[in-house]
C-alpha cells in the first residue's frame, strides 16, 4: 500500500510539473502584434503606472501586445477595415500573465489602497470588484486570444464612411467610459451613455463579430477569439 500512494505522489507531481512547464513554455505559439499588424496603436496600460492598481503590474516587463496567431491574424482584418476609412485599432491589454492576475488579487485585499478609485472604480467598493465581475481570479486574458482595445481615428479630417463617428481629442473614438471604468456605464449596451457613444460601441462590436470575435458584455472594450486554441490553458510567461 505504501509504495502504491508513493508512486500516486509521485505521478501527482510529475502531472503538475508538465502542467506548469506547458503553461510557461508554449509562448512559441503567441506573436508579437506589432510583427502581424505594424500600423496598430499601443497604449499598454499594465506597463504603466495608469491602471486600476496604480503600480506597473507584474509580468508586464514590457509594452508589447501579444496574442495566439490565430487570433493576431484574425484581428489584422479588422486592422485592413478599419484603415480603409482612415481609422485604426488600439489596444489597452492583450496576454496577461496570470501573476499579473495575481497581483490584481492581492491588490484587491489590501482595502488602505484607494489611490485610483477615483478614476477607475468611483462607484463600486474596492472588494466588490470581484463579486461584480470585473475582476476575475483566472482571466481570459492568460489563455491569449483576448484583447481590450478601442477605434481611433489617424487622420485630421476624415472623408469615408465612418466620418460620423465622434472623435475625442486624443483621437479615440467616444465610447462613453474609459479602459477599465469599472462601472455599470461600462456595459456596452449600457442606457447611461447617450445614442451617438452607444452607436460607436456597436460598431466596434459588429466589425469585431464580423472577423470572428464575442464581446464581454460588461465591457465595451473586451473581446475574445471564438475559436480560441488554448481555451483551457491559464499562461504565465512574462511578457519581455
Amino acid at each position: 500500500m505504501e509504495s502504491i500512494m508513493k508512486f500516486v505522489i509521485v505521478f501527482a507531481i510529475t502531472v503538475l510539473q508538465l502542467i506548469f512547464q506547458s503553461a510557461n513554455s508554449q509562448n512559441k505559439n503567441f506573436v508579437d502584434i506589432k510583427d502581424i499588424i505594424p500600423s496598430i496603436q499601443l497604449d499598454i496600460r499594465y506597463y504603466t503606472n495608469y491602471n486600476f492598481i496604480g503600480e506597473q503590474v507584474h509580468g508586464y516587463n514590457a509594452p508589447k501586445c501579444l496574442l495566439t496567431r490565430d487570433t493576431s491574424h484574425e484581428l489584422s482584418k479588422v486592422q485592413e477595415e478599419l484603415m480603409r476609412e482612415s481609422y485604426s485599432l488600439k489596444i489597452y491589454d492583450c496576454y496577461r500573465p496570470q501573476r499579473a492576475v495575481n497581483n490584481f488579487v492581492r491588490w484587491s485585499q489590501d482595502k488602505d489602497d484607494q489611490k485610483m478609485k477615483s478614476k477607475f472604480y468611483p462607484n463600486v467598493e474596492k472588494q466588490d470588484l470581484f463579486i461584480e465581475g470585473y475582476i476575475a481570479n483566472k482571466s481570459s486574458h492568460s489563455r491569449g486570444s483576448t484583447v481590450d482595445l478601442t477605434i481611433v481615428s489617424v487622420s485630421t479630417s476624415p472623408q469615408n464612411t465612418y466620418s460620423s463617428l465622434k472623435i475625442l481629442s486624443d483621437k479615440s473614438v467616444d465610447m462613453g467610459t474609459s479602459f477599465d471604468f469599472f462601472d455599470p456605464s461600462s456595459q456596452t449596451l449600457s442606457n447611461q451613455i447617450n445614442d451617438t457613444q452607444r452607436n460607436n460601441r456597436l460598431f466596434l462590436k459588429t466589425i469585431m463579430e464580423k472577423h470572428g470575435f464575442r464581446n464581454y458584455s460588461q465591457e465595451w472594450w473586451h473581446y475574445t477569439f471564438k475559436n480560441e486554441p488554448f481555451s483551457n490553458t491559464y499562461f504565465d510567461f512574462p511578457i519581455s
